[in-house]
């Protein structure tokens, strides 16, 4: 256990020692849109759901998702790349600006921000649309204000760490944001950058620039061994095959999946021989491509690379993998090789050419996106802090694991890798009350720390149940609660001249008792307008029945790039019912005979209750 618990702390060391490190990170940024809805029955025109959408969900994706995650691990991110000048572009901004990574961004107007759009349903995803056309090239014009860009980010990083060489990440997908006279330019000026890390869906286009790691997923890996292998396709022997679909998605790697090949082991004389292997599995698709690898010296194919299923049984992509680092170093130029193999974890090789496998935890397809950006973000944050490379390979795979516990794009904290490693960070011991002139000084505490920050507001009158099962469920959609509560004064206008019942120091205390809440806000205006301007909350969670569009202050967050939450309520529990109960009880004339007033109704003349006690939300 201690070997165990020094290991972790060794480990969290060099998470430390990465802190304001100078990142530039460039390529292909994206909109993740995630639309969550509810269906429960099926449209009369066709066998299909009917959604009826809930929340909505916007994050950077790729080279802006690697950029949050060096962010959020507590390095010093600047992102260059080409945005479209549309509404994409403006959240993209937006989620970037949360981050808190410097964005240099280059505006193309009539070039639109990629977006990938998935709609789910029961956190099942069950369509993606895509938009953003990869053959949209930039113009000339857009290359040399990206290479403009490009240039002065790297002064600004290096000036910021007082003369220390930024790192580089390349993030290349295919959607035109690296054109030939970028990738050029970035491949003549590679002495400016310590370390440079490559995540490339055609490695070969990167030829020359000596990166000092690249992550191709598995399937990135073979295209690169088969493009380099020449022609020749052997004709006998038992093969492993790999199904590798004719167009490569444009957006990011494509998958391989293993398995016996398809048909019988074609002989010299052209004819299918099977005798003393087992039968064949599945059926080829006609004009299939396929990739291969073969066992003895492990040769290659015209379309691919080959192992041959007697060199063992169980052979899997780790393997395959494994066997293959020496070339794929050789054809890269890079100093490490980390190939990621999706929920199998990843095999990485360096110099001393001793393979190291690292293991992950399946998950859903749908909590697993952008856990790669994860794991690329780590893995070259520890390599520029001239960690050990079995040391960056563990944060790397760590850093990706934790990030797959929910549904949407993977961000990897710095708080939640220290405290995965026994060592959690601790920020400064503020107190829960707290006055409007600290909170933003507090805010950027715990941004700075990675945390996300989740507010509401109210007047918060008598506690109750329904407040306390409000706050709990605003709590668990983010690290950081804090309540804005109405003044005195606020309250009477808003609720009348009988209000409020608890005086706001009274109201404040009791709320900043509670274990769900952080911080606590007295603010005099009836909007709490000018404090979400200053908070700028990842999520505003109001209380009600109604749909988050109705929410008036929901405008507002969305400009500042954050989300609305409604909570329905707790049944029979409210503030305005509480207090007309205690005045119908105090009115009661005879409390001791145990007997009850009769309901107010207008048959028997009792007085109606007052309208103006009701409430739509629970905060009232």
């Amino acid at each position: 256990m201690a070997g165990a618990a020094a290991e972790q702390r060794r480990l969290a060391t060099v998470v430390e020692s990465w802190l304001e490190r100078p990142v530039l990170i460039v390529g292909d940024a994206m909109l993740d849109e995630w639309r969550f809805a509810d269906s429960d029955r099926l449209c009369r025109e066709a066998p299909a759901p009917v959604l009826t959408l809930r929340r909505r969900i916007s994050a950077a994706g790729g080279a802006a998702n690697t950029a949050v995650n060096v962010a959020a691990l507590g390095g010093r991110a600047v992102l260059v790349a080409p945005v479209g000048a549309d509404v994409a572009g403006d959240e993209l901004h937006d989620c970037l600006d949360r981050a808190g990574v410097w964005d240099r961004t280059v505006n193309q107007p009539g070039r639109p921000t990629p977006v990938k759009r998935r709609m789910l349903a029961g956190n099942q995803i069950l369509l993606r649309e895509d938009s953003g056309d990869p053959d949209d090239a930039l113009d000339p014009e857009g290359v040399t204000r990206l290479l403009t860009a490009l240039s002065c980010a790297t002064e600004e990083l290096r000036a910021a760490a007082g003369g220390e060489a930024p790192t580089l990440v390349v993030c290349d997908y295919g959607l035109g944001a690296l054109p030939a006279p970028v990738r050029a330019w970035l491949v003549e000026q590679r002495e400016r950058y310590a370390t440079v890390a490559l995540d490339a869906h055609d490695l070969a286009d990167w030829r020359g620039l000596a990166p000092t790691v690249v992550t191709p997923s598995f399937a990135e890996a073979t295209r690169l061994l088969a493009r380099a292998a020449g022609a020749t396709r052997p004709t006998a022997g038992t093969e492993l095959h790999l199904e590798h679909p004719h167009g490569d998605p444009a957006d990011g790697p494509s998958e391989l999946t293993v398995g016996a090949a398809p048909g019988g082991v074609r002989a010299d004389n052209g004819t299918e021989s099977t005798a003393g292997r087992p039968g064949p599995v599945g059926e080829p698709t006609p004009g299939e491509d396929r990739v291969a690898l073969t066992g003895d010296g492990l040769s290659v194919t015209g379309t691919g690379v080959t192992v041959n299923t007697r060199a063992g049984e169980g052979v899997d992509r780790a393997v395959l993998a494994e066997s293959r680092l020496a070339e794929l170093r050789a054809h890269t130029g890079a100093d490490v090789v980390a190939v990621t193999l999706d929920t199998e974890g990843a095999v990485v090789g360096g110099a001393d050419g001793e393979p190291r496998r690292s293991h992950s935890t399946p998950v859903p397809a749908s909590h697993a996106v952008g856990a790669g950006d994860a794991y690329l973000a780590a893995m070259t944050l520890a390599l520029a802090a001239d960690a050990p490379l079995p040391t960056a390979a563990q944060l790397a795979q760590l850093a990706a694991t934790i990030t797959v516990s929910d549904t949407g794009t993977c961000v990897c904290r710095r708080e939640d890798l220290l405290t995965a490693l026994g060592q959690p960070i601790e920020t400064r011991n503020h107190p829960a009350l707290v006055g409007s002139d600290e909170l933003d000084a507090i805010v950027a505490e715990y941004r700075e720390a990675g945390r996300s920050v989740v507010f509401t507001n109210g007047c918060f009158d008598v506690l109750h149940r329904g407040h306390v099962r409000y706050l709990e469920q605003a709590r668990a959609l983010g690290d950081l609660l804090i309540v804005a509560v109405n003044s005195d004064g606020s309250v009477r206008r808003l609720k009348g001249p009988d209000r409020p019942v608890n005086p706001v120091e009274d109201r404040g205390a009791l709320l900043a008792a509670l274990a769900c809440v952080d911080h606590v806000v007295v603010f005099e205006e009836d909007s709490p307008a000018a404090l979400i301007e200053a908070v700028r909350p990842d999520i505003y969670v109001k209380g009600g029945d109604y749909p988050p569009e109705l929410v008036p202050e929901a405008p507002l967050v969305r400009r500042l790039g954050g989300q609305v939450h409604t909570l329905g309520y707790v049944p029979d529990r409210s503030t305005s019912a509480i207090i007309e109960r205690i005045r119908s009880h105090s009115q009661d004339p005879s409390p001791t005979t145990g007997e009850r007033k009769p309901d107010p109704s207008p048959t028997t003349g009792e007085r109606e209750p007052d309208p103006s006690l009701s409430s739509r939300t629970q905060a009232s």
